[in-house]
């Protein structure tokens, strides 16, 4: 990630805040064979602390332990016309809000392991309200030690962390919302309403 400084988005807060209400990203690891990533649900289990776990058949699981990671979280996101600046002389581009978290990774013991996962439930399930919350009470005896037994645990100790809120800051108020409604108009609402707020970087908000 190297966003021009319009774009830089520095708020560890904000970014904590972003990381923790998407819960998903991407997780990439160097190894001597080649790059690995994975797609993976994440929950913070402190300021500095991702959590997350892997099936223990994915081979990124072996590379893990000790080394140096990415995560990478990507926000709402969508293509822009020039057209709709109103105008002259712009070329298309691509509007977006993303995070990149970089540190050590630590395997998680099994009560870690459980822990982590029962965060993260916890955390999702709590977003699904009036309905009830799911625990893995509901499951039959033993249910949930066979899955774990498929399962790694891991942590990131989070070293650094940056964003990029590329929302059009280098244009007037009126190309920017001129991209919104347009944006709006073609169903991605999210990414309009970030631009409309013409906050800089450091105040973005996804709450």
């Amino acid at each position: 990630m190297t966003p021009g400084a319009p774009y830089r988005w520095s708020d560890e807060a904000a970014i904590r805040a972003f990381v923790a209400q998407t819960g998903f990203g991407l997780l990439c690891v160097a190894a001597p064979d080649r790059v690995h990533v994975v797609h993976l649900p994440l929950v913070w289990l402190d300021d500095r602390q991702i959590g997350l776990h892997i099936h223990r058949a994915n081979p990124i699981a072996r590379h893990l332990d000790g080394q140096q990671a990415l995560i990478v979280v990507t926000g709402p996101h969508g293509y822009v016309s020039p057209d709709w600046y109103g105008l002259p002389d712009k070329v298309p581009t691509w509007n977006y809000l993303s995070a990149e978290l970089r540190g050590p990774m630590a395997r998680l013991d099994d009560a870690a392991t459980v822990a982590q996962i029962d965060a993260l439930s916890h955390d999702q399930e709590a977003r699904l309200s009036p309905k009830p919350v799911w625990t893995r009470d509901k499951m039959a005896p033993g249910s949930f030690d066979r899955l774990l037994g498929g399962l790694i645990g891991f942590s990131m100790q989070v070293e650094t962390m940056q964003g990029t809120a590329k929302l059009g800051q280098d244009k007037p108020e009126a190309a920017r919302i001129g991209v919104a409604d347009a944006l709006e108009t073609g169903g991605n609402a999210d990414l309009a309403a970030l631009m409309r707020a013409t906050l800089t970087p450091a105040q973005v908000n996804v709450s």
